[in-house]
């Protein structure tokens, strides 16, 4: 919530907010499934992550070419340790949203890629923004969401749907008493709560009403259904 209230953030709120998040994943993971399944995703999603956008940096393959601005504290591989865990943070998520929504295994993929690419409509015009990283052409662009070039949405979709297929593939759900909601109620929390503050954010603090909309729409095609499965469960 701090963010708004900042200019876009901090080094050090960005720092904590994503460690935070990204640890919140990986406790869940824990938790809920087991030591291996957080090690799992912090390899799936992290290292994935890392691996994808050090390709990116270097070759422009698959999000575009763009360079970040040594910013956002150390890196590896050319590459900021907190945008792996960036990955790790919505990836774990997006996967379990998916998994609530639809039971086809192909179509819990394509959801789960859309649910992660779809947060990157608000994230990507705010980090450029707060100049975390630069796009050398940010042509042609999303409408309404300038400056970010269509191919790192692109790209975003095709790492995320690998991603979460490796996870989906991998990752069991327990066999308990408890429904799925309740079970997975932090990260389907986190989701929400990203997406509602995410649309808020755009709209009145960071002056890009239009990402505010197309995010809106965009992730919403995932959150709007997630909420309503959410609300009903919670009035059962």
């Amino acid at each position: 919530m701090a963010f708004p209230f900042t200019d876009g953030g901090t080094l050090a709120l960005t720092v904590a907010s994503v460690v935070l998040f990204a640890g919140t994943a990986l406790a869940h993971a824990w938790a809920s499934r087991g030591a291996a399944t957080a090690v799992l995703v912090l390899v799936v999603a992290g290292g994935g992550g890392l691996v994808a956008e050090a390709v990116g940096v270097r070759t422009g393959v698959p999000f575009g070419s763009y360079d970040y601005t040594g910013t956002l504290g150390t890196e590896v591989l050319g590459v900021p340790v907190l945008v792996p865990l960036a990955w790790v943070m919505m990836a774990w998520p997006a996967l379990l949203v998916a998994r609530l929504l639809v039971g086809s295994p192909v179509l819990r993929v394509v959801v789960a890629a859309w649910a992660l690419t779809a947060w990157d409509v608000f994230l990507d015009p705010q980090m450029v923004d707060a100049g975390h990283w630069a796009w050398d052409d940010p042509h042609p662009a999303l409408p309404g969401v300038e400056g970010i070039p269509l191919t790192n949405f692109a790209g975003w979709l095709l790492v995320s749907a690998v991603m979460c297929a490796v996870l989906d593939r991998l990752v069991r759900d327990p066999v308990d008493d408890r429904t799925p909601v309740a079970r997975d109620a932090v990260p389907v929390t986190v989701y929400l709560w990203t997406y509602f503050s995410s649309v808020l954010a755009h709209a009145v603090f960071f002056g890009r009403p239009s990402v505010a909309l197309v995010g809106g729409v965009l992730m919403g095609l995932v959150a709007v259904p997630l909420a309503v499965r959410v609300s009903r469960e919670v009035r059962r």
